[in-house]
């Protein structure tokens, strides 16, 4: 793989810094290197070789042209999630996590296409017949609309994974996706429980240069997994004009045949 994880690289980020060690979940003792002054030190060669584990399935996920869903709503990971997952075209969650996202999708998929009806309403003219008022009521829900969901509207069906940034804090989304047997791959600090998750990346989920480290090794796997699909959706082109033109060419040769 091209995102070779390096140790040094994640020491620099501080990934390696967890929780306060009255506040550990037991459960992440496999991970924890050691303890200094009170805070718990996580292991970055385990986090390092989980990280290429969870690279490596996403990267899959991805070829296979299945969605990667990311779900972060804590200020520090906010705008880097919007920004990592929104440059590999991954719908992601970074404003409230609507109740029912996966569980009830069907609903959610409506609200989505609420909005698209909005811009219909707005290109065809029948947004200028309506009163001001009514003109103040669309655009208010549109807004609202395109702030919760704005960013998963071209999710047209459940996703292959979801990718959270503290299990603790989403544990709505957790829940959900374990319902639906979704995997999960998730940053997980040394306060949470790691059984809740398919793939683990023991890891600093507080600190932005931590996140984003993180998230640009993930999102680069993402793309190596675009890239391979688009390379093979081409190769089956070529092959199948390729079978094409021979069985064009061995029918001429036929009929020619048949003349003489």
């Amino acid at each position: 793989m091209a995102n070779n994880i390096e140790v040094k690289d994640l020491l620099e980020a501080g990934v390696h810094f967890g929780h306060l060690t009255r506040k550990w979940n037991p459960n992440m003792a496999p991970y924890i290197y050691m303890e200094r002054n009170g805070i718990h030190v996580i292991n970055l060669y385990k986090t390092a070789a989980k990280l290429e584990e969870a690279n490596e399935a996403l990267k899959k996920i991805a070829a296979s042209g299945r969605k990667v869903l990311f779900v972060a709503t804590k200020k520090q990971a906010k705008d880097i999630v919007a920004d990592k997952a929104g440059a590999v075209n991954m719908p992601y969650i970074t404003e409230r996590w609507p109740g029912g996202m996966l569980t009830n999708f069907v609903t959610i998929r409506k609200a989505v296409k609420k909005m698209t009806a909005i811009d219909k309403m707005k290109k065809d003219g029948t947004f200028d017949s309506l009163s001001k008022k009514e003109k103040l009521q669309v655009e208010r829900l549109r807004a609202k609309l395109e702030k919760n969901l704005g960013s998963i509207a071209d999710m047209t069906r459940l996703p292959g994974a979801l990718f959270i940034v503290d299990t603790m804090r989403e544990h709505i989304a957790v829940k959900e996706a374990q319902k639906l047997n979704i995997p999960i791959f998730a940053m997980v600090d040394t306060n949470s429980d790691p059984r809740d998750v398919d793939f683990v990346i023991p890891s600093n989920d507080d600190a932005s240069k931590s996140i984003e480290k993180v998230l640009s090794y993930t999102t680069e796997a993402i793309a190596e997994g675009l890239a391979q699909r688009k390379a093979d959706k081409e190769a089956n082109t070529e092959a199948k004009e390729e079978t094409k033109a021979k069985k064009a060419e061995k029918e001429v040769a036929e009929e020619t045949k048949e003349e003489n």
